[in-house]
């Protein structure tokens, strides 16, 4: 029986399947066509492979084992063979599954002879060997499997590329002493991919000159294989380690309109676009390809489109595009740092870019606080999304957001998570380094404004942060649920992301709370100079790597010798932040240090102001509140969050305060953060002359709205629960699957 079948694609733990101890992928290239009316991206990836690079082969007892340990290059640490406890995630292959597999002749005769049982060499190829796997009519099974990462894809063929038939490849080949007259041609191509993926960084402009030529090169022999819910399996008949696999293969293949890795999508103007929307499946579902963290990869990319469309990816190069013919265009991006395939982004639409100068003209004219540097500074494209939910409302929520994906460009992208379920690592980082980058892009800010803003944030986090452990899951509290078994692999490098596919994780920000308050602990502990000096060593020290927490804590703790006498260890961070649910002791006993903030106290005058207001309103019997009895100070963004969250708690506002307040604030013109605390307001008093604004929230903000759909629901009022199936009915078509179904679950 597959193990694949058993995993429900809504709720369970994400499968790794990709055997990247045995082979991994150096370099893609994808050379794709965007069909519209079809929605639909087809064409062809050409892998270039190399042998995993702790593989070897020994003979004992006929046995062939496969040790594998992690690409050196990465610099891991590995004390023990690792093992998957929960799930064996190796595929086994029934019959019928077998039957998949897209057979040439030649390639029917040479495998009709080996039928098998299961040997012990199956583990070497990724096949397990259970009792129940068992079927004496299945092809092959001594042969090498590579397995990739794959789901939502129409797999049309697979081949081998000739690599020796590019002009200009004998170079790499000189030295070598081939003997075997069978294998040398075999033998010669996997050596000219290897001496091609092993040129040195600096070389990395031949490099792409040699892989856009390979990658042109004719096929030379079908390859086997066959797809399953999460994987694609590769073989060569007779092949039977990764040593001997061909090295560079060419995959044609299709998406699905349903993918879950781009999305396809109207504009605001109506007109049709796609986009890969960074799912919780990665880009699976856009290319087959290697998904494990330890699987860091280049790539470059041809992608045609019709006339009119502009194709931005994340490449380091700003492409132009070439008419190929009348009404089609072909845009050219590549990347040279190896990064993860997930990574890997698209856009396609009718987008308008804006230059840089029309830009500072625009700044200067609605008198934004943002400055660009001069036109002297590289500006390498690589994309950042921005939901359109951010960019109305004045500047604050889209630079916040902007500084936190910034900061990624150093946590998750220069450096990543070895485990997947470490997300924290990349979340934490990023939310925590966003409050100092906006600090320092509001250039007319006093040390003590830009500490007032902070603690504001530290205090609407922790609000947030005791909200969703109240009101979730336990499991998905916790930041480090594989705890000791963090970074561990199966033997062919498989493994899982800890519940990487129940769809109401994606909601969650547990992730980047928890790791936010746990840095700024650590900062207040040990001083933020000091802090951030030992953030920059451990960029310098990591970059191009991939971490676990206690790479990070370790090194941090050494620098502060002192910290030690204070009982802060790694194994006490552990304990306290990343291995339990709910919120660390230490946050806790903190106390709310920030009712000293200014912003705060100010906030807090305002809510009892309303508060007051309300009362007098209702024990009036005057139909008019006289305008100058109270006086309400202009908030900040973030004050006015934390104003409308604090009469959230109260029981009672009547129609005329919420009238007041909207028309005070102008809180229909105010950021979507604000506006969902509005919206919120709305329901819980079932104030009608508001629901056009929940309306306009679920349909133009659809990934903030989720939680009004629950709001709307729990209310029980035969009003809102219809506002809410009208507004669903809407959205539903536009919005992903995982959130598609969650509200779905909350409506019916």
């Amino acid at each position: 029986m597959n193990m694949e079948t058993q995993l429900d694609p809504m709720k369970d733990d994400l499968p790794l399947m990709a055997n990247t101890s045995y082979m991994l992928v150096k370099h893609y290239v994808l050379d794709l066509d965007v069909d519209f009316k079809s929605k639909v991206i087809e064409g062809s990836i050409v892998l270039f492979l190399e042998t995993g690079s702790k593989y070897r082969q020994t003979s004992i007892a006929g046995k062939e084992c496969c040790q594998s340990q992690f690409d050196e290059t990465c610099k891991m640490r590995v004390s023990e063979p690792c093992h998957v406890p929960v799930i064996n995630v190796s595929t086994c292959l029934s019959k019928t599954e077998y039957s998949d597999f897209a057979v040439s002749g030649k390639e029917e005769e040479a495998t009709s002879d080996e039928n098998s049982n299961h040997s012990n060499s199956e583990q070497a190829s990724g096949i397990s060997s259970s009792k129940d796997c068992s079927d004496t009519e299945n092809h092959g099974n001594k042969d090498f499997l590579l397995v990739l990462d794959c789901c939502d894809l129409s797999v049309l063929k697979v081949e081998e590329v000739d690599v020796a038939a590019v002009s200009g490849t004998e170079k790499f080949t000189r030295s070598a002493k081939l003997t075997g007259a069978s294998k040398e041609l075999e033998n010669l191509r996997n050596l000219i991919v290897h001496e091609l993926v092993t040129l040195p960084a600096d070389h990395w402009k031949e490099q792409l000159h040699y892989f856009t030529h390979c990658s042109q090169a004719p096929g030379c022999g079908e390859l086997l294989f066959s797809t399953g819910t999460w994987s694609l399996e590769i073989r060569k008949s007779g092949i039977r380690t990764p040593a001997d696999f061909p090295h560079a293969i060419r995959i044609w293949y299709k998406t699905k309109p349903e993918g879950r890795s781009v999305t396809w999508t109207a504009d605001q103007s109506g007109r049709p676009c796609v986009y890969t929307m960074g799912s919780p499946i990665n880009n699976r579902a856009l290319f087959p390809c290697q998904e494990p963290p330890v699987a860091l990869s280049t790539w470059q990319a041809s992608v045609r489109a019709a006339s009119g469309f502009v194709v931005l990816m994340s490449g380091e190069n700003s492409a132009e595009p070439v008419q190929l013919r009348e009404g089609m265009l072909s845009w050219y991006y590549y990347v040279s740092m190896p990064m993860p395939a997930s990574t890997f982004t698209i856009a396609v639409g009718c987008w308008q870019e804006v230059k840089q100068q029309s830009f500072k003209q625009t700044a200067a004219e609605t008198n934004t606080e943002f400055s660009l540097p001069s036109s002297q500074t590289d500006f390498s494209p690589h994309i950042i999304f921005l939901s359109q939910s951010v960019l109305p409302g004045g500047s604050h929520l889209c630079g916040t957001r902007l500084c936190h994906e910034i900061a990624h460009a150093w946590f998750g992208l220069a450096i990543g998570a070895r485990d997947w379920t470490e997300e924290w690592i990349s979340e934490g980082f990023a939310t925590f380094l966003e409050d100092i980058f906006w600090a320092r892009a509001q250039q007319q800010l006093s040390h003590d404004e830009i500490k007032g803003q902070q603690e504001l944030k530290a205090l609407l986090r922790w609000r947030r942060l005791r909200d969703e452990v109240q009101n979730s899951e336990e499991e998905l509290q916790v930041l480090r649920p594989k705890k000791e078994s963090t970074g561990e692999l199966s033997e062919s490098g498989a493994s899982v992301v800890k519940y990487g596919l129940k769809a109401e994780k994606i909601f969650m920000q547990v992730h980047y709370l928890k790791g936010y308050f746990l840095l700024r602990s650590l900062a207040r502990t040990i001083g933020e100079a000091s802090y951030l000096a030992s953030l920059r060593k451990f960029v310098i020290k990591f970059h191009g790597q991939l971490v676990l927490s206690q790479d990070f804590l370790s090194m941090l703790l050494e620098d502060i010798p002192q910290q030690k006498k204070a009982g802060l260890t790694v194994e006490s961070i552990f304990q306290n932040w990343l291995d339990t649910s709910g919120i660390p002791k230490p946050l806790l006993e903190e106390g709310e240090t920030w009712k000293d903030c200014q912003l705060v106290q100010q906030v807090s005058g305002e809510v009892t102001k309303w508060i007051q207001t309300n009362r007098r309103i209702r024990k009036s019997s005057k139909k008019k509140m006289k305008q100058d009895e109270v006086v309400f100070q202009q908030l900040l963004p973030d004050q006015l969050v934390l104003l409308l969250e604090s009469l959230l708690e109260e029981k009672t506002l009547c129609p005329r305060i919420l009238q007041c307040l909207e028309r005070t604030y102008q809180l229909r013109e105010q950021d979507a953060e604000v506006r969902h605390r509005w919206c919120e307001l709305v329901i819980k008093h079932k104030y009608e002359p508001g629901y056009g604004d929940i309306e306009r929230f679920l349909r133009e903000d659809q990934a903030m709205g989720v939680y009004l759909y629950g709001e709307l629901m729990v209310n029980e009022d035969a009003k809102q629960q219809e506002l809410a199936r009208k507004c669903f009915a809407a959205a539903q078509e536009h919005m992903d699957a995982s959130s598609a179904k969650v509200v779905a679950e909350m409506l019916f």
